[in-house]
């Protein structure tokens, strides 16, 4: 493999890339996200598969690659994403590591447009965004929209800088070796591990960067159902990163459940024949199928949309309250909803 020259900053020095992926019970999506990186126009990294005690593993999918990437395939037991990623990195050889998830596509571009990047504004940890393939179904567009418009994450999740320091998500993340030995990688939470560990690279001084053009096409679930467990657990785990980092909640983070609570109130105010309130959610759902039609180029698009986002912000707030209920009211430990039944 033909590696390009050392990538000199201030802190490290960087040889090769360590691409971490755990991966449980979806080798269909291991074979997508591999295919992509067959098609990388740099080549200076290596493929580390976790297989977090899956039964329907991902093995045979590896076998078809080995000819084309550098490709280790690890099988362990089940102890969830940030624990499996741990497992990878100790295993890397590389002195960067990029961080993804196995429902992730890259564009060809991807580790030129990070490696140029970092040549250029050298940091110790960085996150991307998250876009829409043209040829993912109409839901995963709605899904998309919901998790990334300025209308409703407020842009976020990848698409605009906050005014704090940037904080990586493990969909499309890269940390240093350095980082992943100072903090010594992700917590066993099972969900928001990868905001802990953001909060924590902060924290003991390392920099983080927002390269916008470092986007990856994120699938993320495929039905309603699953997308609605996947954020009410992001609900909870805003309560958990609370418990271990208190100044890490915000009041934007109270927007969702304010949202619902409103659209609540505007609902019964309606029946008294009071329906002002209730006309600006009618506004603010329209606003979402116009901009989502216009970006997907679908009026199919743009009516899921609505309901995605609906979903959304439902699901955030009732995690929300839902923590809040059984940590501080019923002074319970830390638990999760779902977590068996996830991906079903």
């Amino acid at each position: 493999m033909n590696l390009n020259p050392k990538i000199k900053n201030s802190t490290f020095e960087i040889n090769k890339f360590s691409i971490i992926i755990p991966v449980f019970n979806r080798p269909e999506e291991v074979r997508e996200l591999l295919q992509s990186l067959t098609g990388q126009t740099q080549k200076n990294f290596e493929v580390i598969i976790i297989e977090d005690g899956s039964k329907d593993k991902s093995d045979k999918i590896i076998e078809e690659f080995d000819n084309q990437l550098d490709i280790q395939y690890l099988y362990k037991k089940n102890s969830g994403p940030g624990p499996s990623r741990n497992f990878g990195m100790k295993h890397a050889k590389g002195d960067f590591f990029i961080i993804l998830d196995s429902d992730v596509i890259l564009p060809s571009a991807y580790i030129k447009t990070v490696e140029e990047y970092l040549k250029k504004n050298p940091v110790d940890a960085y996150g991307g965004p998250d876009a829409a393939h043209p040829d993912f179904t109409a839901l995963q567009k709605a899904i998309d929209f919901a998790m990334t418009s300025f209308l409703t994450t407020g842009g976020i999740r990848g698409k605009a800088e906050k005014l704090e320091k940037f904080r990586p998500r493990s969909f499309n993340m890269g940390i240093s070796k350095k980082v992943f030995q100072k903090t010594g990688g992700f917590s066993n939470m099972r969900f928001g591990e990868d905001m802990d560990l953001s909060i924590r690279i902060i924290t003991d001084g390392f920099q983080t960067a927002l390269i916008k053009e470092a986007f990856v096409y994120h699938k993320r679930r495929n039905t309603l159902k699953q997308f609605f467990k996947q954020i009410f657990n992001s609900g909870i785990a805003r309560i958990h990163l609370y418990q271990k980092h208190p100044k890490s909640l915000k009041i934007v983070h109270f927007f969702p459940l304010l949202f619902i609570l409103g659209l609540i109130s505007s609902l019964i105010l309606l029946i008294f024949s009071i329906p002002y309130v209730f006309w600006i959610y009618i506004l603010y759902f329209l606003l979402i199928f116009i901009f989502s039609s216009i970006q997907y180029r679908s009026i199919k698009t743009g009516l899921i949309s609505v309901l995605t986002s609906l979903e959304m912000l439902w699901a955030y707030a009732s995690g929300f309250l839902y923590g809040i209920w059984k940590i501080f009211i019923r002074k319970q430990k830390k638990f999760h909803k779902f977590e068996k039944n996830f991906y079903e």
